[in-house]
């Protein structure tokens, strides 16, 4: 269990007030990612010192099986995975879960009644923060692993914020490019990690170029490996919104009392 102490208080920042809990593991650099992204948006918001960063506690679940894989019915066992981790962190006294893998999220219906904190929902999020930010945007591009656009994920959260969500069929041969890039065991981002490969870069700015074509105005990298991929590739035709970084910020106002902990209806 944590031992509560008001923590990052220097100047005029304020004392961390709760503590984020990370599932991470899916795939192994999403939460790599995520950490650092944490940090930098941590130092643009003024902190200078290690203690002015916040405490936060992370398992590396990369033992839950391959989500799309859960979501088609090749494997089972990621909704267990995900409590088991999800209540681990509790019990050490995190105050909210964060997981950074976007198609984990097809599985938060089943999860977060077991749970007694709240999971905050990327995908939500990320949709709320393209309302509040570009509000002239029509339509959104998605790219997304098998089972995030089987499972509709960011087309039914953007057509309930009204937007019209682009994206690529799935069983085309675009959508078998984009998850080439990602899975593939000798070029593929989850297999070379931050070193992201020239047929990878050449296939993600084709795959933008395809969703610019069908009237994308702005993209979503609907999959964590495809976070960590645009930010190494250049010369993208379209502006990009990354749910990583959206979550990030979202962290750091939890975690420093800057907006409210959601609430959360769970089994007794």
């Amino acid at each position: 269990m944590i031992r509560r102490v008001e923590h990052g208080r220097s100047g005029n920042r304020s004392p961390q007030k709760r503590i984020p809990g990370i599932i991470g593991g899916m795939g192994p650099l999403a939460h790599t990612t995520f950490e650092q992204i944490l940090i930098e948006q941590n130092t643009r918001r003024g902190a200078r010192q290690d203690q002015e960063h916040p405490l936060w506690l992370l398992i590396n679940g990369a033992d839950v099986p391959d989500r799309t894989d859960c979501l088609l019915g090749k494997a089972e066992g990621c909704i267990s995975r995900l409590i088991e981790h999800g209540k681990f962190l509790e019990s050490a006294g995190v105050d909210f879960l964060v997981i950074p893998c976007n198609t984990a999220h097809a599985f938060y219906d089943k999860v977060q009644p077991s749970l007694k904190i709240p999971w905050i929902h990327l995908i939500d999020r990320a949709t709320g923060f393209l309302s509040d930010n570009h509000p002239s945007v029509k339509k959104v591009g998605v790219f997304a692993t098998d089972g995030t656009l089987r499972a509709g994920l960011y087309q039914e959260s953007l057509r309930r914020a009204g937007f019209t969500p682009v994206c690529l069929e799935p069983d085309s041969e675009s959508q078998a490019r984009l998850m080439e890039t990602i899975y593939d065991l000798g070029w593929g981002i989850k297999a070379t990690g931050a070193q992201i490969s020239p047929p990878a870069r050449k296939n993600l700015q084709a795959t933008v170029n395809h969703l610019a074509e069908q009237g994308a105005e702005i993209v979503i990298a609907g999959c964590s490996e495809l976070s960590v991929g645009f930010y190494e590739t250049d010369a993208l035709s379209l502006p990009w919104l990354d749910p990583l970084k959206i979550m990030a910020n979202i962290t750091l106002d939890l975690a420093f009392g800057y907006r409210p902990l959601p609430e959360v209806s769970h089994n007794e």
